[in-house]
């Protein structure tokens, strides 16, 4: 009953402007065979004489060479994508692609592009990935004299062209943004982004003091009933120069214990056992709503419980660009949630800022030691405490860490009002686009002024 009242979609007839009519979808449109000519998706080519168009959300899908597939029956025509709702306006030759593509060419009396852009005005339901032709078949279409369908598209292109250049500039600075987060981490293991600061503080004690402290409070720390093994120290022959006071250590040397969460199975149902996805550690950040829930009360381990001043890193994802990923437990509100064996859990010595530890787990050089690695087991990516434990780690003081970690959480308190500066004007011209659309067949983009010249009809098809 549910899937039958989803499909009930009546939309109203538009009301237009004197002099127009308004047809049913049959009046307007035809539907026009592709006389099974379907390129399929496993042999588009990269590059090739004819561009493969399918409904995916690219212009072009790809390629191919076989000239049989050429689409034949006229252009223009206008492609909807049957599962995506896609709309693509074709005046060059071209192939279809797969399946669930409909190919349309709108009746005598519409100017092509009049008629596509009207199409991208409907507000189509969306269904997920099931078919949607059977709403746009239910649609009414407005049809204006020729002069005042050629003015319209005229100005909706010159309009759209101006929404396209400021779009355009705004990915530019998203993607800027982007390499700058990515790049603001590097800058400050690599000690860039506290040079003044090291000059104003010339006398604070370096490095290697806490290193020496660290060791003695890992052996002080150590609680197991084997032989205490000393820790991996780092092999940093050939690793970059360091500023002054900094010294490289080994992950295993920061850590006074270290291990996998617990193994048991778990269910996305809720449960008063919650326990912590692997994909709710990404870099310096944890999502602790994202949790699968055990089964069994007897599944609870205390020690598997996430504490303030944790260290995570996920030992297992399915992609390579997430394993490895590393953040500092903090701001936790709950006290029952467990760490899975999906992620090691680290507990660090004093002296060790684990948010700047995080940095240093986003430095390139870190991110492709674990992805060199990583091994493939059951399509997932794995890396092992060994694995781990030898990392080569830049240190500063204490004190510096802290400066580091004030100056990134500062630099990207900037970097995110920005993004969604960013973002909402993306969402803005997405809106002022589809409001030039209703208001060109509502009537209310055309004016008198908007008639083309002569030399303007020739180059509006």
């Amino acid at each position: 009953m549910k899937k039958a009242s989803q499909d009930i979609f009546e939309p109203e007839i538009p009301v237009v402007p004197s002099g127009w009519v308004v047809l049913p979808f049959e009046q307007a449109a035809d539907v026009i065979s592709d006389k099974g000519k379907r390129v399929k998706q496993g042999s588009y080519v990269p590059v090739g004489k004819i561009p493969v168009i399918d409904q995916g959300q690219d212009t072009i899908g790809g390629y191919t060479n076989d000239e049989n597939m050429a689409f034949d029956d006229g252009l223009p025509v206008i492609l909807f994508g049957d599962h995506t709702r896609s709309l693509k306006y074709v005046d060059k030759r071209f192939a279809v692609g797969a399946e669930g593509v409909k190919i349309l060419r709108p009746r005598e009396g519409y100017v092509p592009k009049f008629f596509y852009y009207l199409l991208r005005s409907l507000q189509i339901p969306s269904r997920g990935y099931s078919r949607h032709f059977q709403f746009l078949r239910k649609f009414h279409f407005p049809l204006a004299p020729e002069e005042q369908q050629k003015g319209i598209v005229a100005e909706i292109e010159k309009q759209f062209s101006r929404l396209d250049e400021a779009v355009a500039n705004l990915k530019r600075v998203k993607a800027n943004l982007k390499r700058y987060k990515a790049a603001v981490p590097k800058a400050a293991v690599e000690g860039k982004l506290t040079e003044a600061w090291r000059k104003q503080h010339p006398d604070i004690e370096p490095a290697s003091k806490l290193i020496e402290r660290i060791l003695v409070e890992r052996g002080a720390k150590w609680s197991g009933k084997r032989k205490r093994k000393e820790p991996a120290f780092p092999n940093n022959a050939n690793s970059r120069p360091l500023p002054k006071g900094w010294c490289w250590v080994s992950l295993d040397q920061m850590l006074w214990q270290f291990r996998s969460g617990t193994a048991e199975t778990s269910a996305r149902d809720p449960t008063d056992y919650p326990v912590l996805k692997s994909s709710a550690v990404r870099h310096g950040v944890i999502d602790y709503a994202d949790l699968n829930y055990l089964r069994k009360s007897q599944s609870m381990r205390p020690e598997n419980f996430l504490r303030h001043g944790d260290f995570l890193i996920t030992r297992l994802s399915g992609s390579v660009d997430y394993v490895g990923c590393s953040a500092l437990v903090k701001d936790i509100a709950c006290d029952r949630i467990q760490y899975p064996d999906r992620i090691f859990c680290g507990k660090l010595v004093s002296g060790v800022d684990g948010t700047y530890l995080s940095y240093c787990f986003q430095h390139p050089s870190i991110r492709k030691a674990l992805e060199t690695a990583a091994k493939s087991t059951a399509g997932h990516q794995r890396i092992s405490m060994s694995d781990l434990y030898p990392l080569t780690l830049p240190l500063p003081s204490t004190a510096e860490q802290e400066v580091i970690v004030a100056e990134v959480e500062r630099r990207l308190s900037v970097i995110k009002e920005l993004e969604a500066a960013v973002q909402a004007n993306l969402t803005r011209a997405n809106r002022l686009r589809q409001s030039i659309l209703s208001g060109a067949f509502s009537g209310r983009l055309f004016t008198q002024e908007m008639l083309p010249t002569h030399s303007e009809r020739k180059s509006v098809s």
